[in-house]
C-alpha cells in the first residue's frame, strides 16, 4: 500500500559502479556529442554478482522480445501520481529497449531515453518506430542536458547500477523546480512461486555469484546522498501476477543478468537445454508468475532549503 514517508527512513549505502561509457552524438549536449565509442560495454561492480562483468547489449534481442512484461497496473500507478503525463518532459535513465517511454507514450509526455548500451538503444529505436521519442547512448553519470530540462527523471530496473554520489547532483541540476525522480522495480518472488524458484535455482547453478536471486517484497532503498537535495514523498509496494507461456518465461529468464548478459555462448546453450526440460516437467503451457512491484518518488527540494546562515547556496554552489 502507498505511503508518504521521510527519506531518512529508507537509507542504504550507494553502490559505486565502474562503467565503460558508450556514446554517440545524437541530439546530445555538447560535452557528450561527438565523443568516440568505447571498445566494450561491460559493466563491473563488486556489489553486483561478486564483480563479474556483464553487458546488457549481449542480450538485447531477447531483452526486446521478452522483457516488455509490465502489467497495466504498473503504468496506472505511475499515471496515478500525475507523473509522465502530458505537459511534462521526462528523462528515462537506463532505458534499455525503451519499455517505459514506449508504454507511457500515449499519456502525452515528451520522452528522452538514455542507456550505456549501444545495442539496447538500437533496439529501443526499432521498437519505437512511429513514436517521437529521443534516444541517446551515454552513461547516466555523464549526461549534461541544460539546467532545469526535465519535470521527471525515471529509473526502471536500473537504479542500483549508478554512481549516486556523481549522479544525484546532476539530476538535481537537470530537474525543474518541484521536479521528481521516480524509481521503479518489478521482480518475481522465488519463495512464493514454484516455477520462479525452480528457474532461479537453475540460474544459480550456472552463475553462482549472481546477486539477483532471493527477492522478497520490500521498499526500494534510496542512497543516503539523496537526502540532502530530495524528499522521498511517496513509496508503494504491491503484489501482482504476470502471465507467461513456457517460451516467454524461458526468454525472460535467459534475458536476465545471470544468463544472457554474462555467460558464454556455450554456457547459455547448456542452460537453455536444461531450463527447457525443467519447464516441460513443471510448467503448464500457460501460467502466471507471482511478482512484486515497487515505486519510490523523490521530489526536488526548494533552493532555499540549501542556504545556510552565511547566505551561500549549498545546493548549487552559487
Amino acid at each position: 500500500m502507498g505511503q508518504l514517508i521521510g527519506l531518512g527512513q529508507l537509507p542504504f549505502p550507494a553502490y559505486p559502479v565502474s562503467v565503460f561509457s558508450s556514446r554517440r552524438g545524437e541530439k546530445l549536449p555538447e560535452r557528450i556529442a561527438g565523443k568516440g565509442m568505447e571498445d566494450t560495454e561491460d559493466m563491473r561492480n563488486q556489489n553486483i554478482d561478486g564483480g563479474k562483468p556483464f553487458d546488457w547489449g549481449r542480450t538485447s534481442e531477447d531483452y526486446a522480445k521478452f522483457r516488455d512484461i509490465y502489467p497495466q497496473i504498473f503504468y496506472d500507478k505511475i499515471i496515478g501520481r500525475n507523473l509522465c503525463v502530458k505537459g511534462q518532459r521526462v528523462l528515462d535513465l537506463g532505458t534499455g529497449t525503451g519499455v517505459l517511454p514506449r508504454n507511457l507514450y500515449a499519456y502525452g509526455a515528451e520522452w528522452t531515453g538514455t542507456d550505456i548500451s549501444r545495442n539496447q538503444i538500437e533496439q529501443a529505436k526499432r521498437l519505437s518506430a512511429g513514436q517521437n521519442i529521443a534516444y541517446c547512448t551515454a552513461a547516466a553519470e555523464e549526461l549534461d542536458f541544460p539546467d532545469q530540462s526535465f519535470d521527471v527523471v525515471t529509473a526502471c530496473q536500473c537504479f542500483w547500477y549508478f554512481d549516486h554520489e556523481q549522479l544525484m547532483p546532476n539530476l538535481f541540476r537537470m530537474l525543474k523546480p518541484g521536479g521528481s525522480i521516480l524509481v521503479l522495480y518489478m521482480a518475481w518472488l522465488p519463495f512464493e512461486d514454484e516455477i520462479a524458484g525452480a528457474s532461479e535455482r537453475l540460474v544459480l547453478k550456472y552463475s553462482p555469484r549472481w546477486s539477483g536471486a532471493g527477492e522478497t517484497l520490500h521498499p526500494i532503498r534510496i542512497p543516503e546522498c539523496y537526502r540532502e537535495r530530495f524528499d522521498l514523498v511517496y513509496h508503494e509496494e504491491y503484489i501482482l501476477k504476470v502471465p507467461f507461456t513456457r517460451e516467454s518465461w524461458h526468454g525472460r529468464m535467459k534475458a536476465c543478468r545471470g544468463i544472457g548478459a554474462s555467460l558464454s555462448e556455450e554456457e547459455i546453450s547448456l542452460w537453455e537445454e536444461e531450463h527447457q526440460k525443467l519447464l516441460a516437467r513443471i510448467a503448464p503451457g500457460r501460467f502466471e508468475v507471482q511478482h512484486y512491484a515497487a515505486m519510490a518518488q523523490l521530489k526536488k527540494k526548494e533552493t532555499e532549503d540549501f542556504r545556510d546562515g552565511s547566505g551561500i547556496n549549498k545546493g548549487t554552489g552559487l
